[in-house]
């Protein structure tokens, strides 16, 4: 879609999507940005060897762990008023022979990096590198980055959610930028605000997981109350688009008839 637009010479500035971001009662959490986010695979390579004869051998897994232990030490930033400070996680390691008593070959890892604006993948990549090579550890490293981070200031979009939340469900919410990736990370790098308003997340990335819009079926409105109440506050002498039903407000054409006139394909009603 970003990439249509700019093909057509258009922007977006504001953007609302509908991600899973409440998390108790909707509306109860606004997104306004998030962090980046870059994966490492890393191959330590060794020398199988049996543990009774250790100096014939090269443990992969004693070389890399005191590597795992400095990762976790860093303190990477202290992040800012609204993005939380940078974190690493591993995920998975992989590192077997085929008896008890033999030292595998080699250590496969995977791990991640949650990052925020003070950073860029390729800074990253490099601190990473530069403490393996410093280890002087014989490895394979292959980088997967799925997002940069972006946040949107608090401002007239952001507002207007608030009040519609507030005037809608009578409740305030938190501006965030917790949680994993969105697809705000397409859109905010084009130039566009981009806050993300949706269902509640308790079961995000579980089994059975379910789409929770309320607590009860009359407790709390649906997001479709939201999504008027917000059109409502930026409509006035603004056209847009829409994404999954939100407004996409491109402020360069003023339009006379409001926010629903104009290249909207997916209007609430």
């Amino acid at each position: 879609m970003v990439e249509t637009l700019q093909a057509r010479g258009e922007r977006i500035d504001w953007c609302v999507l509908g991600e899973p971001s409440s998390e108790h009662v909707l509306g109860d959490t606004l997104r306004i940005g998030r962090r980046g986010s870059l994966s490492g695979m890393l191959t330590v390579k060794g020398v199988q060897g049996h543990v009774a004869y250790p100096q014939l051998a090269d443990n992969p897994v004693r070389r890399f762990a005191p590597v795992l232990a400095a990762l976790h030490e860093i303190s990477w930033d202290e992040g800012d008023a609204h993005l939380p400070r940078p974190a690493s996680r591993s995920c998975r390691w992989k590192a077997r022979a085929r008896a008890p008593n033999v030292t595998p070959s080699t250590l496969k890892a995977r791990f991640n990096f949650r990052y925020s604006t003070e950073w860029n993948y390729q800074s990253l990549q490099q601190r990473v590198e530069s403490l393996l090579d410093a280890h002087d550890i014989d490895y394979d490293l292959r980088w997967h980055r799925s997002g940069e981070p972006f946040l949107t200031a608090p401002g007239p979009l952001s507002n207007a959610a608030t009040t519609a939340i507030r005037e809608i469900a009578g409740i305030e919410p938190e501006l965030s930028t917790g949680g994993g990736t969105s697809d705000g990370r397409f859109i905010a790098p084009a130039g566009a605000d981009v806050i993300e308003l949706g269902p509640v997340n308790a079961s995000i990335h579980k089994v059975n997981r379910i789409r929770q819009t309320c607590r009860r079926a009359t407790a709390r409105p649906d997001v479709s109350s939201y999504r008027r109440a917000a059109a409502n506050r930026v409509r006035r002498g603004w056209s847009g688009l829409f994404m999954n039903g939100w407004p996409c407000v491109d402020r360069r054409r003023r339009n006379p008839g409001g926010l629903f006139s104009g290249r909207c394909e997916n209007r609430p009603h």
